[in-house]
C-alpha cells in the first residue's frame, strides 16, 4: 500500500453535501456548465481559484422516471458510494480543481448497477476542469 492510499480518506461527510437553496439555484442557473456520460449528467459551477477542498455535491434521481422511492433511493445510494470511492480523482488533481459545486444527476431510464455507475462517474470526474477557469481575451 503506497503513502497516498494510506492517508486517503474515503468519506462523504455532511459538510460536502449541497443543501443551500441559493447554491442549488446557482448550480442550475446560467453560470453553470454541464456534460453527460450516460446514464449520468454532471452539472457544475466554477470557483475563482484552484482549490484542493472537495466541492459541494448534490445527487439527484428523477421522480418522473422512477416512480417508486425505493428505486430512487437505491440509485442515489449507489451514486453516493461511487462518488465517495472516487472523489480523490477530482480533489487530488495536480494544481487543484476549480469546481465549486457539483450536481450528479441520474438520467438513465433503467436501473444500473454499481460497476457501471463507477465507470461512468470516473470518466466524468476526469473530464471536469482542473486548472483555473479560462478568461476571455480582450
Amino acid at each position: 500500500m503506497d503513502e497516498l492510499t494510506a492517508e486517503r480518506r474515503y468519506t462523504f461527510p455532511k459538510e460536502e453535501h449541497l443543501c443551500r437553496k441559493k447554491l442549488i439555484d446557482e448550480l442550475f442557473g446560467k453560470g453553470s456548465s454541464s456534460f453527460g456520460v450516460y446514464p449520468v449528467r454532471l452539472v457544475f459551477t466554477l470557483c475563482e481559484a484552484p482549490t484542493a477542498a472537495p466541492p459541494l455535491v448534490l445527487i439527484s434521481v428523477s421522480k418522473r422516471t422512477f416512480k417508486r422511492a425505493v428505486d430512487r433511493n437505491r440509485l442515489k445510494r449507489l451514486l453516493r458510494e461511487a462518488y465517495r470511492l472516487h472523489k480523490h480523482l477530482l480533489v487530488e488533481k495536480t494544481g487543484g480543481h476549480c469546481v465549486a459545486t457539483l450536481g450528479i444527476l441520474y438520467t438513465g431510464k433503467e436501473k444500473s448497477e454499481l460497476p457501471l455507475l463507477e465507470k461512468k462517474l470516473i470518466s466524468g470526474l476526469l473530464r471536469l476542469p482542473g486548472g483555473p477557469p479560462t478568461q476571455p481575451l480582450g
